[in-house]
């Protein structure tokens, strides 16, 4: 089988073959002329033109130093950015940290005030039942003090109906026992002992 890489190639633009060209009379060789101005080719011409250019942008208009200037101003404001980036990440630690200790603190007074609130909370029980406990106490006395003034009132007004009792029936019966004569014996009975 035959390798399709070893077929000739066909050669598409050939007009005339080369020996035809020198047959013709042209010359023995084949060849392309380059244009030229004053000995030098077109890539030589670009090269001196380039130079020039440079050359007049370097030393005429001092753009050397222009764009060194630039470049000078434009390291100098990154190191400026650099510089301020520098501060401002020490100014955020120092926040950040400030902010800590200031979270720590916030803890340690929370912790502080919440042990107060349950002291406090416990001293108020403590206060409302000994309060509570001398309020009873003193209702007891106070129901005590009531019970014994009605008992010694009671007492007082039995002791008084008593007596008018006592008084009534003494008086009915000294009126129905004694009679004048012993009125005047019992008068002159008190007399004498005077």
């Amino acid at each position: 089988m035959a390798n399709p890489t070893d077929a000739p190639l066909p050669q598409v633009f050939e007009t005339e073959s080369p020996e035809a060209f020198v047959e013709a009379g042209h010359g023995t060789e084949v060849g392309h002329a380059e244009p030229e101005l004053l000995g030098l080719v077109p890539f030589q011409w670009v090269s001196i033109a380039m130079f020039v250019l440079l050359l007049i942008a370097f030393l005429g208009a001092k753009v050397h130093k222009t764009i060194a200037g630039g470049l000078d101003n434009k390291i100098k404001a990154i190191r400026d950015n650099l510089d301020e980036a520098k501060q401002l990440r020490a100014e955020a630690e120092a926040l950040r940290e400030e902010y800590a200790t200031k979270i720590a603190g916030a803890e340690k007074d929370a912790e502080a005030m919440l042990d107060n609130a349950r002291r406090e909370a416990d001293g108020i029980v403590a206060k409302a039942e000994e309060d509570t406990a001398s309020m009873i106490a003193r209702r007891e006395r106070m129901a005590q003090d009531k019970i014994a003034a009605a008992e010694r009132q009671a007492l007082a007004d039995l002791r008084a109906r008593a007596a008018d009792a006592s008084t009534a029936a003494a008086a009915q019966l000294i009126a129905q026992n004694h009679d004048a004569a012993a009125d005047k014996a019992l008068a002159d009975e008190v007399i004498a002992h005077i």
